[in-house]
């Protein structure tokens, strides 16, 4: 059965995470890196664990795993060899596992809630070149390229037993088209595909969302459409925009506020204008079911979110 609309027949709401990067800074992780927190995975698996684990306990319903700038292209050219890639990708899912099912043997985690899911993250190309294209688009890759870059980690990511694949910060349709061709040579497989958006009508390369929705409508395998790592104050305009074209749930994980610039690969701080929380009530009544946090967001304003949604 598709995960998201289990949860959703007897919640209101489901609840995911924040970031998995700040964390990983904020317990003195360098990722300064092309492999970003897929660095992480190699150095010190044990503090992934600690971030969805943290999570788990702030009220989270989903766990993403650190696989976003997992690749095995990614992991070759650090030195490592393909089997050592495969082992460390698969390792993502398994980490995330473990965190849920040992969170979930205490009763006291279960009460008004529901298992949290396990989502396999799938960054765009734009990730593994690492050069800020996951914000514009900007690849010189056909769909059918497309298609054979994000088949190899799919499967592995399948096989490792995820519940779902979370295909994320998407910033073209041309991908997310090639994503959904991979993801029916898995039948069973469901996933959810959340873009990345420029203003309050268009993904990242100047696509249209409200396109993207309704082509997507028909696509039994995607669970939920939507937008992530994109600004706060975009969301309620295209959460309108992907509504009219979709009766699929749809999912919202924007960053804090705060502005990343690609270049120099740091947030430009900002006062941030309004509660995490406040936001994402807003974005609850405007349309969105499947809510949390992308970028510079953290556990406590997971459990915000959480302390309005329980009621």
């Amino acid at each position: 059965m598709n995960p998201i609309e289990k949860i959703l027949s007897n919640f209101p709401i489901m609840i995911i995470d924040g970031a998995m990067a700040t964390e990983l800074e904020n317990h003195g992780c360098n990722l300064n890196d092309r492999l970003w927190s897929a660095k992480i995975l190699m150095e010190n698996p044990h503090l992934i664990k600690k971030v969805h684990t943290d999570y788990f306990n702030a009220g989270a319903d989903c766990a993403i795993t650190a696989s976003y700038q997992a690749t095995i292209g990614g992991y070759k050219e650090r030195g490592l060899t393909e089997e050592e890639a495969v082992d460390l990708i698969k390792k993502s899912v398994q980490i995330a596992t473990e965190a849920r099912d040992e969170f979930w043997t205490e009763s006291k985690n279960q009460y008004n809630r529901p298992k949290p899911l396990v989502a396999a993250s799938v960054g765009p190309y734009g990730a593994f070149l690492a050069d800020g294209s996951e914000y514009s688009g900007d690849y010189l890759l056909s769909e059918d390229e497309l298609v054979v870059f994000h088949r190899e980690r799919i499967k592995i990511l399948v096989e490792a037993g995820a519940d779902i694949l979370a295909c994320e910060t998407i910033p073209c349709f041309i991908e997310a088209k090639a994503i959904i061709r991979v993801l029916r040579e898995f039948p069973e497989v469901y996933a959810w595909i959340s873009f990345s958006a420029k203003d309050e009508v268009h993904i990242s390369n100047g696509d249209k969302i409200a396109d993207c929705a309704k082509w997507i409508e028909q696509e039994n395998q995607v669970a939920a459409i939507g937008i992530n790592c994109s600004s706060p104050k975009l969301i309620e305009s295209l959460i309108r925009e992907i509504k009219d074209q979709t009766s699929k749930p749809i999912i919202v994980y924007p960053n804090s506020g705060e502005e990343y610039d690609a270049t120099s690969k740091q947030w430009k701080e900002i006062a941030p204008t309004k509660q995490f929380a406040t936001s994402t009530q807003r974005w609850y009544e405007a349309g969105a079911k499947i809510i949390g946090g992308c970028c510079r967001t953290k556990p406590e304003d997971i459990r915000a979110l959480s302390a309005w949604a329980r009621k």
